[in-house]
């Protein structure tokens, strides 16, 4: 057994007793927990050292990273009773991290590929947090078929995101993946999803489908597949079917785009870098305004917000619309001569922030008007008029990111940045122009 096994098999047992809040109560956890802390404290050789301690322990002769992460778990464990965070959710982190270690380890004695690594953390801790969260209610007197599809939901949207922030964080901020994740979950169950546990497989399935398809293609990389899943998942379950066909119209005519005259692209210098797959980062810089219209439609239906719903449905197509057609103008766009600078209309060089070609803003356009036309078809509060929105939205939205990239990127803002702004300016266009049309 490797010593990275060994020490996550402690980490994963260690995390097991979390069960003690619900079998014995938080005082008996809590004096668990205290006394890992004085182990961590106290422990500076030997073979636990030896078994628990990372590279930095090592340097700082003291095991840091095991006293972060009780940390991280007391700060959450203080949330319980004071707010609406329940126990079985920051069990259900605990054992989430230290089972997706545990069995990102495991495989990696057998394979070095990354993305098998990160399918084994996703798997062993999405079943470890459900499992967790549904021994917690079981132990609380709580039905486990009642509560297994969201279980199982909270379970799978936090080790994706778990492994996305592992594989954007050092090894040393566990703790950080800790807090983040009960963060994330238990805002999810704020919002309280209702799902079946056929509707949920369904999503999961068609999710990892998707997912695998657009690593195997090399249009994401390993992050950028695990981000795009979590989307997916989140937008099946909290908007429904009909948005996440919009959302994969990006991904996927987005994805391909990418690769059409690739190697021309990158001739010219104006290609996707890593082969044309997209990261975690490319993914969320386009997707996060979408996503938040996505949480804010689920807590505008169950209460937690005072906005009409359709406002969010509006927001989403219309960010949506922007990132789509602002890749297709750029990928499209970029092999096409003599491109002009938004700003002056003057000649630049292939590559230039802010540039455009006539060509590039009809593909642009064209994308725009296909997100419009599926949100028509599949979304029945959006009519004629609404698909009118949607495409001035878009429209609106990717000039806005040739202005931001003439004017601001390079010095103020990144390509990332840049690429946020733009879909934040179409969702809120689409939005501000409800009310004037008298949609809502």
């Amino acid at each position: 057994m490797s010593s990275t096994v060994r020490r996550a098999s402690v980490v994963a047992a260690l995390g097991t007793l979390s069960l003690a809040v619900p079998l014995f109560g938080p005082l008996v956890a809590g004096g668990l927990a205290a006394l890992v802390a004085v182990a961590g404290f106290t422990v500076r050789s030997g073979r636990v050292f030896d078994v628990l301690a990372l590279p930095a322990d090592r340097e700082d002769g003291r095991l840091n990273s095991l006293l972060a992460f009780v940390l991280a778990v007391v700060v959450l464990g203080s949330l319980v009773g004071a707010t609406s965070l329940p126990w079985s959710i920051v069990i259900g982190v605990v054992v989430l991290v230290g089972y997706g270690d545990l069995s990102e380890a495991v495989a990696g004695l057998y394979t070095t590929d990354r993305a098998v690594t990160a399918a084994a953390f996703c798997v062993g801790g999405g079943v470890a947090a459900s499992v967790g969260q549904l021994l917690t209610h079981a132990l609380n007197g709580g039905s486990i078929p009642t509560l297994a599809p969201t279980a199982v939901f909270l379970g799978a949207s936090g080790a994706l995101a778990a492994a996305i922030l592992r594989a954007r964080l050092p090894r040393y901020d566990d703790p950080l993946v800790v807090v983040v994740t009960g963060g994330l979950c238990w805002l999810l169950w704020r919002l309280d999803p209702s799902i079946s546990a056929p509707e949920l497989a369904l999503a999961l399935g068609v999710m990892i489908v998707l997912g695998y398809l657009s690593y195997a293609l090399d249009t994401a990389s390993v992050a950028g597949m695990l981000a795009g899943i979590l989307l997916g998942l989140l937008t099946i379950v909290l908007g429904g079917w009909s948005w996440f066909v919009v959302l994969i119209s990006f991904f996927g005519i987005g994805g391909l785009s990418t690769k059409f005259r690739y190697q021309e692209k990158r001739a010219r210098g104006v290609a996707e870098g890593n082969d044309g797959a997209r990261g975690s980062a490319n993914v969320f810089s386009n997707s996060a305004i979408a996503l938040v219209a996505v949480l804010g439609y689920a807590a505008s239906d169950a209460g937690l917000l005072a906005v009409d719903s359709l406002l969010f449905q509006y927001a989403f197509a219309g960010a949506v619309a922007t990132a789509l057609g602002d890749t297709l103008s750029s990928e499209i766009g970029g092999v096409f001569p003599s491109p002009r600078l938004i700003t002056t209309l003057e000649p630049v060089a292939p590559g230039t922030d802010g540039a455009v070609t006539w060509q590039g803003q009809v593909a642009g356009i064209a994308g725009i008007t296909i997100v419009g036309a599926i949100s028509l078809w599949l979304a029945a509060p959006i009519g004629p008029l609404g698909f009118g929105v949607i495409v001035a939205a878009g429209t609106v939205g990717i000039l806005a990111d040739s202005l931001f990239g003439a004017t601001l990127e390079g010095n103020t803002l990144d390509n990332g940045s840049v690429n946020f702004c733009a879909t934040l300016t179409g969702a809120v266009v689409a939005a501000l122009l409800l009310a004037p049309l008298g949609i809502v």
